[in-house]
């Protein structure tokens, strides 16, 4: 004779749900000094071409500047990066890009990742682009939220500051 067991089974997926419903309000607010995480699937190098596309484009020779406004689009290698506005600076040699500003609706896609920002600094001899102003990364269903985030091309990695928030997403079984 065998006895039943009143005892039920709570299915693993009910668990973590339940397990991040607990853990997600407790640890998202909570202020980091940083926190580095993967972004983008391909590094972008400096030696690959920048192109830039736009509705204008002022020019100044005395300064080494190109202002491109309207409908920006930054592209180099698998590095996408868009904005009302852009200002390119040369070096000293006219022959390389200095550094590209970005403002106004900044987004940068970098294979599956995607980051939204007031403004962005690239540098592409450094292979660094630093993000400011309302940072807010999504990575499939995740969302991390900061003040900043410097990301390193030519590694694939990212460095988030300033009360930064994480919201994970488990994945469904």
């Amino acid at each position: 004779m065998t006895q039943t067991s009143n005892k039920r089974r709570v299915p693993a997926i009910l668990m973590q749900c339940a397990l991040v419903a607990i853990l997600v309000p407790v640890l998202s607010p909570l202020p980091a000094a940083a926190q580095t995480m993967a972004f983008g699937t391909t590094p972008t190098t400096p030696d690959q071409p920048v192109e830039v596309t736009s509705d204008t484009l002022d020019v100044s020779q005395t300064d080494g500047t190109a202002l491109f406004r309207g409908n920006v689009v930054v592209v180099q290698g698998e590095m996408r990066l868009s904005a009302n506005q852009v200002v390119v600076t040369y070096a000293r040699a006219r022959s390389a890009i200095e550094k590209v500003v970005a403002t106004g609706e900044v987004l940068l896609v970098s294979g599956p990742d995607a980051a939204e920002s007031e403004r962005a600094v690239y540098t592409p001899d450094s292979g660094q682009i630093v993000m400011t102003g309302n940072v807010m990364v999504t990575q499939g269903a995740n969302a991390i939220s900061s003040e900043k985030m410097t990301v390193n091309m030519a590694t694939g990695t990212a460095q988030m500051s300033g009360r930064v928030r994480t919201i994970l997403i488990p994945d469904s079984q």
